[in-house]
C-alpha cells in the first residue's frame, strides 16, 4: 500500500513540476514586458538628429542610461537621394544597417512610441511597454503624405512619375529621367513645410541638364511649379536661380499647388492659391512630385506639439516651451528655418550644451541662430552653396560669393557631405562649419 501512494506521488510530480516551471517562466517574461524600464536619457528616433544627440550623450553618461526608440532597421542619409535620382550615386550607397549607426553603449529599444506623457515623464511604445526618463529629446523627423494627392500613389506605378523623397520611389527616378524622350516634364513643390526645400529644384536642374547632354532638351518643357511665393527664400540665392532658369528656359509657376494625378491621361492637377477656385491642368510625359509632409500621426495629439503638429520649443535654446526636461531637434519642431541636415548638426551642438547646463543645474545660454545649409545643385558638376540664419541672411562660411555656380560646392556636396555625415556627425562630432567659417573671415564672421 505505502509503495502504491509513493508510485503515485512521483508519477504527480512529474506531471505537475513542468507546469509549474511553465508557470514561472510566464510570470517572468510577463513581468519583463509589463515592467517600467527607467533610463536617464531617452532619445525618439533614430534618424539624423537622433542618431546624433545619441552619439554626444552616450560619451558622457555611463552604458545603458541612454536609450533609442527607434522601430526600423535601416538608416538613411537622405540628402544622397537627389544625386541617386539624377544617375549620379547608387541607393546603396545611401543607407546603412541602423545597428551600425546607433552608438553601441545605448540601448536601442526597436518599436514605435504611440503615446507621450511628459507631464510624469513616460513613454509607452508600440507593444505595451512603459519607459521613463529623466530626460527626453525628440527626434522624430516628419512623415510623407504622398496619399494627399488624389491619385498620386497610383501614378507612381506608371514609370513617368517619380520622387526622390522616399526610399520606395527614389530608385525609379533616373530611369524615369532615362526614359523620357520629350513634352512636359514637370517638377512639384507642395503646400506643406518639407525637408529639404532645395531639393525640388536640384533634381529639376540635373534633369534639364541630362536632357541637354542627350540632346532631348529641344524637345523638352521643364516646368516647376511651386506653392511659394518666390523660387528661394533667401533672396540672394533666389535673384540667382533665377537668372538660371531664365538661361536654361525652365517655366516656373509661383503659387501653384498640386491636388490631383490622373495618371491613365498622364494629367497633373494644380490650384492656384491666389485665385481660390482655380484650377490648372498640365499634361506630362515625366512628372516629379514632392508630396505634401506634417508631424508624424502619433504626435498630433500630444501635449509636446503646438496648434500645428510640431514640438513646441524655444528657437533659441531648443528646449520644450512647457517641459524643462525636454528637447527637441531636426525636422520634428517648430523652429522656423528650412529642414536640413546641415540645420540639425548645427542644432545638434546647441541642444548638447543646453541640455549639459539643464542637467548640471546651470543658465541655459547656448543659442541657435537659425543656420542652415542647402547645396543647390544646379547640373552635373555646378552647385550654389546657400547658407543662411532664421532671418533669411546669408551666413556663408567661404570668404567669396556661394551664389555663383561651382565645381568646388559640387564635389563637396558629391563627396565630402557624405564623409562628414557617416564619419564624424553621427558619430557626435560634427557641429556645422561655424569654426572653419570663422576663420576663413579672420574672426569677423558670426
Amino acid at each position: 500500500m505505502a509503495q502504491r501512494l509513493l508510485k503515485k506521488h512521483l508519477i504527480l510530480s512529474v506531471v505537475r513540476k513542468p507546469r509549474l516551471l511553465l508557470l514561472q517562466h510566464e510570470m517572468s517574461t510577463s513581468s519583463k514586458r509589463f515592467n517600467n524600464v527607467h533610463y536617464k536619457l531617452v532619445v525618439v528616433g533614430g534618424g539624423s538628429g537622433g542618431c546624433t544627440m545619441a552619439a554626444k550623450f552616450t560619451k558622457r553618461f555611463e552604458p545603458n542610461s541612454v536609450a533609442i526608440i527607434e522601430p526600423n532597421d535601416v538608416h538613411y542619409y537622405q540628402p544622397m537621394w537627389t544625386l541617386v535620382g539624377g544617375g549620379v550615386k547608387t541607393f546603396e550607397q545611401s543607407r546603412r544597417a541602423m545597428k551600425d549607426v546607433l552608438p553601441k553603449t545605448a540601448k536601442w529599444i526597436k518599436e514605435n512610441a504611440v503615446q507621450f506623457d511628459p507631464n510624469n515623464n513616460l513613454i509607452v511604445t508600440s507593444s505595451g511597454q512603459k519607459i521613463s526618463y529623466d530626460y527626453l529629446i525628440m527626434a522624430t523627423g516628419l512623415q510623407l503624405d504622398y496619399h494627399k494627392v488624389k491619385g498620386l500613389v497610383e501614378a507612381l506605378k506608371t514609370g513617368k512619375v517619380c520622387s526622390i523623397y522616399s526610399p520606395v520611389y527614389v530608385k525609379q527616378t533616373f530611369s524615369a529621367i532615362k526614359n523620357f524622350k520629350g513634352g512636359n516634364a514637370v517638377f512639384t513643390f507642395p503646400n506643406t513645410p518639407i525637408k529639404c526645400p532645395g531639393a525640388p529644384q536640384k533634381i529639376m536642374y540635373l534633369a534639364e541638364d541630362y536632357f541637354r547632354k542627350h540632346g532631348i532638351h529641344v524637345d523638352a518643357n521643364v516646368m516647376y511649379f511651386t506653392s511659394l511665393p518666390v523660387i528661394f527664400g533667401v533672396k540672394k540665392y533666389a535673384n540667382a536661380l533665377m537668372k538660371i532658369v531664365e538661361k536654361r528656359n525652365i517655366n516656373v509657376s509661383l503659387r501653384h499647388n498640386l491636388i490631383e494625378v490622373v495618371p491613365d491621361k498622364n494629367l497633373a492637377v494644380f490650384e492656384n492659391l491666389d485665385k481660390p477656385g482655380a484650377i490648372h491642368t498640365v499634361n506630362y510625359e515625366l512628372l516629379h512630385v514632392t508630396p505634401p509632409m506634417s508631424p508624424l500621426d502619433v504626435l498630433k495629439s500630444s501635449p509636446l506639439v503646438d496648434g500645428s503638429g510640431w514640438v513646441d520649443v524655444n528657437k533659441d535654446t531648443l528646449q520644450h516651451v512647457r517641459f524643462s526636461n525636454v528637447f527637441a531637434i531636426g525636422d520634428c519642431t517648430n523652429l522656423p528655418t528650412s529642414r536640413t541636415a546641415a540645420g540639425i548638426a548645427a542644432q545638434s551642438g546647441v541642444l548638447y550644451r543646453n541640455l549639459v547646463s539643464f542637467i548640471e543645474k546651470k543658465p541655459i545660454s547656448a543659442i541657435y541662430n537659425g543656420y542652415t545649409s542647402c547645396p543647390l545643385i544646379t547640373g552635373y558638376g555646378k552647385c550654389i552653396l546657400a547658407e543662411f540664419d532664421y532671418n533669411q541672411q546669408p551666413l556663408e562660411t567661404f570668404p567669396i560669393n556661394q551664389d555663383k555656380e561651382m565645381w568646388m560646392f559640387y564635389f563637396m556636396k558629391k563627396d565630402l557631405m557624405p564623409q562628414l555625415y557617416w564619419q564624424l556627425m553621427l558619430r557626435g562630432n560634427w557641429e556645422g562649419p561655424q569654426l572653419i567659417r570663422k576663420l576663413a573671415h579672420f574672426g569677423m564672421s558670426r
